[in-house]
């Protein structure tokens, strides 16, 4: 798929914020939008990153069955590998198990994250389970992932390039993913150049509060009489 022109600097500087940070400024942008369009839910959590690191990237999707052979035709994961390497881009690979039961076996481990890794991905954010997570935190690959086993049945990839729901989030192809220790927010890449231009507000806000509560001259008083 072609991803959206968006200017690399913007990426840049959403990956300069945290995903709170810029979901509050997408809410300056576009005001207030459903969760599952939004932001991850509470099943998600970061396997592989540093503490107050950030990664920006596009997402590229798709979906795998790691327990049970498909009774459909399977895609080609050449395929998905080559969408991230086309995408001259930073990508987010994102993962989902659509097995019955989904969440049982791993759909990732370290051979896959290295090939992603060599082809451009920057992260994985995955709606099922991971597996060999020291290697593949040796590859480089930043991991967010909503559980771990260690193992997983015949493995096979459906689809990709296809919307897919992630701990709670609709991702579309495409989309700008910012991810932290937080989760995952998602941001549309047709308001990425305002949203992260009202970063900068919603930190400029936050920098005022804080220093407000934190200065010597605060009491309870001074706070009260100024509501």
């Amino acid at each position: 798929m072609v991803l959206a022109n968006t200017d690399p600097a913007v990426l840049k500087t959403l990956g300069e914020y945290d995903s709170a940070t810029v979901q509050n400024a997408a809410i300056l942008v576009r005001g207030y939008t459903p969760e599952g369009a939004d932001y991850t839910g509470p099943g998600m959590r970061r396997m592989i990153g540093a503490v107050g690191s950030v990664v920006v990237g596009y997402a590229l999707t798709s979906t795998w069955m790691p327990l049970n052979e498909p009774s459909r035709d399977t895609a080609d994961r050449n395929d998905f590998w080559d969408s991230i390497g086309e995408a001259d881009a930073p990508v987010i690979a994102v993962l989902k198990d659509v097995d019955s039961p989904a969440r049982r076996g791993a759909i990732i481990g370290d051979g896959m994250t290295y090939t992603m890794s060599a082809l451009g991905a920057v992260g994985a954010v995955v709606d099922g389970n991971a597996r060999d997570v020291p290697g593949i935190e040796k590859c480089g690959i930043h991991l967010w992932a909503t559980g771990q086993v260690p193992g997983h049945g015949p493995f096979n990839m459906i689809e990709h390039g296809v919307p897919v729901e992630v701990a709670g989030l609709t991702i579309t192809p495409g989309d700008i993913l910012v991810c932290d220790g937080d989760g995952v927010t998602r941001v549309p890449a047709d308001i990425a150049t305002d949203v992260a231009k009202a970063c900068v507000d919603v930190r400029a806000k936050e920098g005022d509060m804080h220093h407000y509560f934190t200065s010597p001259e605060f009491s309870f008083e001074k706070w009260r009489s100024e509501r």
